[in-house]
């Protein structure tokens, strides 16, 4: 058996994704942001992302930062890379975000999924194969179908 907390987690998740579906929430792309945890990018990287918005990103390929700005890229949204669920709160809570589209942990997606309300916020769990804050990845076609599924065309 797993850890009864992250199963939790997830489940919270799961259902918060369903809820923020089955509202049908459209923005337009300016309007939408795809949030990331810094753990996503290389800690062989020596670039500050959560400063520079992903601009400062090398595109090398080391990390799913370089995929996810290609997703920010083919669709229009806004991006940013949070340092910490502070930094991320403040960035979701502005006026010119309506829905949100965040990959992170479970225990920081489920404080920004309450943090956020009642903004709608459509959460994707990274995985790490390196332990906790360090290196984790994603799936950068969950992450693209989740944005498209909130943006107007």
């Amino acid at each position: 058996m797993g850890n009864p907390s992250l199963m939790l987690q997830r489940a919270l998740i799961r259902l918060n994704n369903r809820v923020t579906r089955w509202r049908r929430v459209k923005a337009p792309p300016g309007r939408v942001l795809l949030l990331l945890a810094h753990c996503l990018q290389s800690s062989a990287c020596g670039r500050n992302l959560t400063r520079e918005g992903g601009e400062g990103c090398a595109r090398c390929g080391a990390c799913p930062v370089d995929a996810l700005l290609g997703v920010r890229d083919r669709t229009g949204v806004l991006f940013h890379v949070a340092g910490g669920g502070r930094q991320a709160l403040a960035r979701v809570r502005a006026d010119d975000i309506d829905a949100v589209v965040a990959v992170a942990c479970e225990r920081e997606l489920i404080q920004g999924i309450f943090g956020a309300f009642p903004k709608p916020v459509l959460a994707i769990g990274n995985t790490r194969p390196q332990g906790d804050c360090h290196d984790t990845l994603t799936e950068v076609a969950e992450v693209e179908a989740a944005v498209r599924e909130l943006i107007t065309t």
